[in-house]
């Protein structure tokens, strides 16, 4: 594919709590020199990305260097935040390809739709440039598996947002659990039980004028545009989204598995790795809206006996439709134990004795900077990132993917973690990928 080409001109190893507490601080000091300087460049500026360019660009060693963005709409606020916190207004376009032949770019950052992780992503690696990419990885197993050989490939830092990864109060817990209080742990669950309302059924009509709408179909079928098919409510249709269990399972599954895989190393074990069969149940049973993806899921993860060691099973369970809390939070992850269990949620954590008394408790805010702080760090350092794509956030993100596989089959897979496959089973194969890639937007070899 020619990255010249524009479309248009319109525009790992986790530290621990005090480390990531020193990072923040780092946001208090004088602007690096030149030479400690990232330069960054913005695969969308709305939704994500907009959150995304609120804190790169509070970070005193980043420059804001160019903006991609297909809603020219969006550029105006996006330009006057960086104007005012760097000094200096960043270039536009509507083409990120033509921030791949800027040498002076060292990082992309992609905020974009699912559908729109991979191929940036991809070609930044191959451009010689590291990327912080919003979860999950990709829109599908076959992508994150190409994203995760292209930062092999090109020795890249690559970052996914899943900001717990970074948070000192995650890290609180994970040692509460490292000191091994909850004894030995078999099941971790993770839950999201928060009311989102009905996106309609509106009918099609026209893009808005200044959107670059084939440009934001990408790779997808060709469509007439509709208002939910577009921003914010992407995330419910297949060509675009991963569901509910994509865009906020990701990040509980992500620390409930991190959360047993500690639980497991303070017994003396080795990580869980991997779940071997995968059955998911639910459905569209609550909104009569135009969304694609199921409002009620329960996934069931079975990781194998090996050897000595037994099995283990994860959890997700998804309401998006109840006006209540489950344990106590709309959305977290719990770890059950032989000696007591914990509770994991977005601003506290609580451990419990086997009669239910809280014994220890935390709090934090699940603030994003210091996971941007940790990548950034890791740009100049070269170490894994805490969210490290290939050791962490592509295998949470595949957690995801082979839940909805499983329920779009209706029926339990099973799954090879090495070769990320569904062995002898076609039909689950054929949904590791899309049918077809939308030219010109084919996803790259690597």
């Amino acid at each position: 594919m020619d990255r010249r080409r524009f479309l248009s001109d319109v525009t790992r190893g986790t530290a621990g709590a005090t480390a990531a507490l020193t990072l923040s601080r780092r946001l208090s000091a004088g602007a690096s020199p030149p030479s400690e300087r990232v330069r960054a460049g913005f695969v969308g500026v709305g939704g994500r990305a907009g959150a995304l360019l609120e804190i790169f660009s509070s970070q005193d060693d980043v420059d804001i260097v160019t903006l991609a963005e297909i809603d020219q709409r969006r550029l105006p606020k996006a330009i006057d935040l960086v104007t005012e916190r760097k000094g200096k207004p960043p270039s536009t376009t509507g083409d990120f390809r033509t921030m791949l032949d800027d040498d002076s770019i060292d990082v992309l950052v992609v905020g974009t739709p699912d559908h729109w992780h991979a191929i940036p992503t991809i070609m930044a690696c191959q451009a010689g440039k590291d990327v912080y990419v919003e979860k999950p990885d990709s829109h599908n197993v076959v992508e994150g598996q190409r994203m995760v050989e292209a930062l092999r490939r090109h020795n890249r830092i690559v970052q996914m947002g899943t900001q717990a990864r970074s948070d000192p109060m995650i890290f609180e817990a994970l040692d509460y659990i490292r000191q091994g209080h909850l004894g030995r742990v078999l099941v971790a669950k993770a839950w999201e039980s928060t009311k989102q309302g009905s996106i309609g059924n509106p009918p099609d009509g026209q893009p808005p004028e200044g959107v670059d709408y084939d440009t934001w179909l990408g790779p997808a079928p060709k469509r007439p545009f509709n208002p939910r098919r577009f921003h914010s409510n992407w995330r419910w249709f297949f060509d675009y989204g991963t569901g509910d269990v994509g865009n906020d399972g990701v990040h509980r599954i992500d620390y409930a598995r991190w959360a047993l895989d500690t639980a497991i190393e303070a017994q003396g074990g080795k990580p869980a790795g991997m779940p071997t069969k995968v059955v998911t149940v639910g459905g569209k049973w609550y909104f009569d809206d135009m969304q694609q993806w199921p409002d009620t899921l329960q996934v069931c993860y079975e990781y194998p006996a090996d050897g000595d060691a037994p099995g283990r099973i994860l959890t997700y369970e998804m309401r998006v439709w109840a006006p209540y809390r489950y344990n106590g939070d709309g959305e977290g992850a719990i770890l059950y134990g032989d000696q007591g269990y914990i509770v994991i949620a977005n601003h506290r954590w609580r451990a419990f004795s086997p009669d239910d008394r809280v014994v220890a408790e935390g709090r934090g805010t699940m603030d994003a900077t210091p996971h941007v702080r940790n990548f950034l760090d890791c740009v100049k350092s070269r170490q894994r990132p805490n969210a490290d794509l290939e050791t962490v956030g592509h295998p949470s993100s595949l957690l995801c993917h082979t839940a909805n596989v499983a329920w779009r089959l209706g029926r339990q897979v099973e799954f090879d973690h090495t070769s990320e496959t569904f062995p002898g089973d076609d039909e689950a194969n054929v949904l590791r990928t899309r049918p077809e890639y939308r030219k010109p937007w084919t996803l790259p070899e690597v």
